[in-house]
């Protein structure tokens, strides 16, 4: 029996995939979180063979949340599930030693899928990025992950991808206030004076699509 450990800060969320996974006579849910940080403390007691982790989440995140859980235990193993659908959220996560990701705009039965490979050791990733990632990678070009901490990079995404700081505000779970002064940092950082420009360099380095 694969025990699973679900991470995700909308209650209806969360239900919709216990009642997915619960379906599978293999898969049993042991628990919830909806926070990284009530996540932590909660695997600890679990020791659940995989993670499901949103990455927007209040507090540290779900990156945050990873990072920290992988840095106290090797061998856990994390699939993250995300509304982000970027590559560079993709890269950055399985730098951080996700075994898996997909999206939640993908077919929820590839959830299933992912939970039994991510189980058994294997590396698991939604085909649609997957080829993506493959596509990304052969162009040789960086990125500017290394330079921003995991929330400015949920804000620089968002930012290039042409929301304004309310819509990251609500979808981050920030105020307006917070998102500025990340918005601040992440100019001065990458060096860049527009939105535009955020813009053009994001598409330049595949992180979003023009």
């Amino acid at each position: 029996m694969i025990s699973v450990y679900l991470v995700d800060d909308h209650a209806v969320v969360r239900a919709g995939f216990r009642s997915l996974l619960e379906a599978e006579a293999d898969i049993a849910v042991v628990g919830e979180a909806a926070s990284g940080e009530e996540a932590y403390s909660g695997y600890v007691e679990l020791q659940p063979d995989v993670v499901v982790t949103d990455v927007s989440m209040p507090g540290e995140g779900g990156l945050g949340f990873m990072r920290r859980l992988l840095k106290r235990d090797k061998d856990a193993k994390a699939l993250v599930m995300s509304m982000f659908d970027d590559v560079a959220f993709v890269k950055r996560a399985m730098e951080y030693g996700a075994m898996g990701y997909i999206s939640k705009s993908d077919d929820p039965e590839l959830l299933v899928q992912a939970v039994r490979a991510v189980a058994a050791g294997d590396t698991w990733v939604a085909p649609m990025l997957a080829q993506e990632m493959l596509g990304s990678m052969r162009t040789g070009e960086g990125s500017p992950q290394a330079l921003l901490t995991d929330r400015e990079f949920e804000v620089f995404v968002l930012l290039a991808s042409g929301k304004d700081a309310k819509e990251i505000a609500d979808i981050l779970h920030l105020s307006s206030k917070t998102v500025g002064t990340h918005q601040t940092r992440i100019f001065h950082k990458l060096r860049v004076n527009t939105g535009a420009e955020l813009a053009r360099l994001a598409i330049r380095l595949n992180i979003i699509n023009p």
